[in-house]
């Protein structure tokens, strides 16, 4: 279900090329998330890795995640049964 998220939130992600031939990346839903490469694909690598971090630090602190194209990553799991 994260791939599945992450693979989402890719898909949004905004790219532009800068005046000195370099790429940003961002992702708007993610409020923090920005990326720059020497190159489009550089970029990506690199906001794609941001963007992991971003989530692992949310999740740590209990934050609410934005919801990407309905995928809710913010519902409670279910809690195991505690085996005696």
């Amino acid at each position: 279900m994260l791939i599945e998220y992450i693979q989402r939130a890719m898909s949004q992600a905004v790219y532009k090329e800068l005046e000195d031939g370099t790429f940003c990346g961002e992702i708007l839903d993610c409020p923090g998330t920005i990326a720059f490469g020497q190159t489009l694909q550089e970029c990506q690598a690199e906001l794609q890795s941001v963007l992991e971090g971003w989530l692992l630090v949310k999740i740590r602190h209990g934050d609410t995640l934005p919801v990407i194209e309905g995928l809710n990553l913010n519902k409670a799991m279910p809690e195991a049964e505690k085996i005696a």
